[in-house]
């Protein structure tokens, strides 16, 4: 378990924003590790965790993308059944709020990773540990 930097960039509906800012980072050798997109009716909310997370920031805004950075708890967890719900529950017992996770994994594999925002990344990397 680890933090990492995830970033929020917000775009207008509509994929050829969203598609220059990932070229702007491809161009630049930044590989992107993870990414939810949360769309509203007129925009869209794209959270990100790259590779390199000193040079994205500086590399969109300078092609004026308006971003905000966030720290949030990376973590392997098995991928079987019910073990999100233990997360959550273990969460809740724990009085840690979730602001926001994304996760993935294919069928074939062992593990997923989880990408969580709490206010409390250290408690939620002991419960996690558990």
């Amino acid at each position: 378990m680890r933090f990492k930097n995830s970033f929020q960039c917000f775009f207008r509906t509509g994929l050829v924003k969203m598609a220059r800012a990932f070229s702007v980072l491809s161009e630049a050798g930044i590989n992107m590790l993870a990414m939810a997109v949360h769309d509203t009716v007129d925009n869209a909310v794209v959270r990100f965790i790259v590779d390199y997370p000193t040079q994205a920031p500086l590399l969109l805004e300078q092609e004026e993308f308006y971003m905000t950075e966030q720290d949030v708890l990376v973590a392997e967890i098995n991928n079987k059944t019910g073990e999100l719900a233990r997360i959550c529950q273990s969460s809740a017992e724990a009085d840690i709020n979730i602001a926001y996770a994304y996760c993935t994994a294919t069928p074939n594999q062992d593990c997923s990773c989880l990408a969580i925002k709490t206010d409390q990344l250290e408690r939620a990397q002991e419960i996690l540990s558990k």
